[in-house]
């Protein structure tokens, strides 16, 4: 078999993987479940590629993703629920729909913000996909019958708490400025400390997932995603470290053996160098 630019040449490979017998044992093995933690991955690093300009590896990395479209298509179509294609239709289907700004005839073109459209038609989106679970016999209950219940359980947690507090501030609940956040940020702290003093493990955790929260709506109120922001400092934590890593073994020594004066020394060094 050799490789293609045709996306049905990596379909075959996919369904010849996931072959009993003659397929990879592993592939074979996979269900949805199993094959969520790389999806995550492959989304992450994606995601890196971009925040590095490194567009060669950009290019793997949406491969190594659309692998992961294909292998969750190819298990659900072993399942007779839907195949690669169904996916593709469903998308194309769902876009075409949502921009009739775009896609519509010349009334739909002229009509008001694309943005109010967007968002009507995509709460008609969400009654018919109530309306369809109960068509299956399923629990509309069970998939969330509250205002926020449409932001994926699955972000990541800061991604999240941004998309529940942006759905929120569309109905005005929501902070008019950014600085009465700031003396939230201390209550929420001072109410840390608290927990803190009392000993109580659950409380302090609660507590400083409130402080999370806080903070990231404070970052929102001043066109700052907490996610980017964490990212950023993360590798500026791993930079300075780096810096600190090499300087030591320079002189013979390394981040095992330092003491932790030797390293804070080193640490401010590589905040000054910058």
């Amino acid at each position: 078999m050799q490789p293609s630019k045709d996306i049905d040449r990596l379909i075959e490979i996919m369904a010849a993987l996931r072959t009993p017998v003659t397929g990879c044992p592993w592939d074979v093995e996979q269900t949805f479940e199993t094959i969520v933690p790389y999806t995550l991955e492959e989304a992450y690093e994606v995601a890196d590629a971009i925040a590095r300009g490194d567009l060669q590896d950009l290019r793997e990395e949406l491969g190594d993703l659309l692998l992961q479209v294909v292998f969750h298509s190819r298990m659900a179509e072993e399942a007779g629920e839907f195949s690669f294609g169904d996916v593709v239709e469903a998308i194309t289907k769902k876009m075409i729909r949502r921009h009739p700004h775009v896609f519509g005839d010349a009334e739909a073109r002229a009509a008001g913000s694309a943005k109010g459209m967007w968002d009507r038609i995509k709460a008609e989106e969400k009654a018919e996909k109530r309306s369809a679970r109960l068509a299956r016999g399923l629990d509309p209950e069970d998939h969330g019958k509250g205002y926020l219940d449409g932001v994926p359980v699955a972000l990541p947690a800061l991604t999240r708490a941004l998309k529940l507090q942006e759905k929120a501030a569309r109905v005005g609940f929501d902070w008019k400025e950014a600085k009465p956040i700031l003396e939230k940020i201390e209550e929420e702290i001072r109410e840390l400390r608290e927990a803190m003093e009392q000993g109580k493990a659950a409380a302090v955790a609660d507590e400083f997932g409130d402080v999370l929260f806080a903070l990231v709506n404070f970052g929102r109120h001043l066109s700052i995603d907490a996610e980017t922001a964490l990212r950023g400092t993360n590798e500026k934590f791993r930079t300075r470290l780096h810096y600190v890593e090499q300087a030591l073994e320079k002189r013979g020594s390394s981040l095992e053996d330092a003491t932790l004066e030797e390293m804070e020394e080193l640490w401010q060094e590589a905040k000054d160098s910058k």
